[in-house]
């Protein structure tokens, strides 16, 4: 009889040549444990998900009532489902008036596929801009303002009308015109190795966008829930998106996530079609409920609070000459090395002594550094500790 690992090779779809095969059985905070009952710290949190950590006592409590009252109904804005409510309501009470209606969706990705959608309907017009090196998703429409050819290649014709700009750089700003539906932006590109929007570059897109009559879409997909040092990273900006992307760690370890603009824009998807987005499980009452409770836990504990010390904490302690630069916002940083090669050794030596970290897309010679919120300050050390070690060990080979 062929065991877990045999069975996973077999029948489980694999997406590179060779899988990191660690078998979790257990998570709890910051940690996970695998079949050997090996303790892991996890830094990357499931890339950002897991904002609260494994098994946080709110979000479980919250599965489990729901679970006990109703799973699937029909969910795309036409039952009244408590959970959604709730949880709509909550989180446009903590947005600007303008982002006040949301459409929930299963992933990140989906949210950026509705915005697309939403954004051509609102304007009339056809063209989509983003940023090389931008990240807003895999399936064939986010791919198609996804940043880097290399993973676009394979996958060609995708969408016409794409118009790729140039990261903070403002001589590029002219390329948007009126007849430029949406730009799709991020404040932090995650996977160019965690790479900060310019202030300046950013208040003149916004200034570009609103001259020329064109959305500016902020994917929070992955900056969003606290992970910057503000609970949405365009607060530290002073501008309001038109549309608003949330995923990862909105979802509270579960699937969700969801496009949020006005209620005015909203209603473009009501008429001429009827049902203009639709969605079987976007906005799953049981991933509503999650996410709600997620959202409660992160206020009440004031975990937004602690991030920028708890950042600065790390970039104390991680000092090292193999290190060329680090990079990122908040609990998004990027450890770069000379080279991949010397990266994916460092990776491997973490996970021998206990700890998960990751690589980015567009930036194969950087480390991942994005925990749970909640990880304390001992934790940070021991972290930091494993990793200049590995890089220690690493180094004399």
């Amino acid at each position: 009889m062929m065991n877990q690992r045999q069975l996973f090779l077999q029948h489980v779809a694999q997406t590179s040549p060779s899988a990191l095969m660690l078998e979790v059985v257990k998570g709890q905070g910051i940690h996970l444990w695998d079949v050997h009952s090996k303790k892991y710290i996890d830094l990357i949190s499931g890339i950002g998900v897991s904002a609260l950590g494994h098994g946080h006592p709110s979000v479980i409590q919250a599965i489990k009532e729901q679970a006990d009252k109703y799973l699937h109904t029909m969910v795309f804005g036409e039952y009244v489902l408590t959970p959604q409510v709730q949880l709509a309501t909550k989180i446009c009470s903590l947005l600007p008036e303008v982002l006040n209606t949301v459409y929930f969706t299963n992933s990140g990705t989906e949210a950026t596929e509705g915005a697309m959608k939403l954004a051509k309907r609102i304007t009339g017009r056809s063209e989509i801009a983003y940023f090389k090196h931008a990240y807003h998703g895999s399936t064939q429409g986010a791919l198609s303002i996804l940043g880097d050819e290399y993973f676009k290649a394979a996958f060609r014709p995708l969408l016409p009308q794409t118009l790729e700009l140039q990261y903070n750089d403002q001589r590029c700003l002219s390329q948007i015109t009126k007849k430029t539906a949406a730009v799709f932006f991020d404040l932090v590109q995650a996977e160019s190795g965690m790479t900060v929007a310019d202030k300046d570059f950013v208040l003149a897109l916004k200034k570009r966008c609103s001259e020329t009559g064109t959305l500016l879409v902020l994917d929070e997909i992955q900056t969003g829930m606290g992970r910057t040092g503000t609970l949405f990273a365009f607060e530290q900006y002073g501008i309001v998106p038109d549309i608003l992307l949330l995923g990862k760690g909105f979802g509270g370890g579960l699937p969700l996530g969801c496009f949020i603009s006005s209620h005015e824009n909203m209603k473009e998807l009501t008429h001429h079609p009827v049902l203009g987005h639709i969605t079987t499980f976007g906005g799953n009452p049981l991933c509503c409920a999650a996410a709600l409770a997620n959202l409660n836990a992160i206020l009440e504990e004031r975990v937004v609070e602690q991030v920028r010390y708890k950042s600065a904490l790390f970039l104390s302690l991680l000092q090292h000459k193999a290190f060329e630069h680090i990079s990122g916002l908040g609990l998004m940083l990027a450890i770069h090395f000379k080279n991949e090669e010397m990266l994916q050794n460092v990776i491997h030596q973490c996970m021998a002594h206990g700890l998960i970290t990751d690589w980015f897309l567009f930036a194969p010679h950087a480390l991942r550094i994005a925990p749970p919120l909640i990880i304390n300050d001992e934790q940070i050390k021991e972290a930091c500790e494993i990793i200049i070690h590995a890089v220690e060990i690493v180094s004399k080979h």
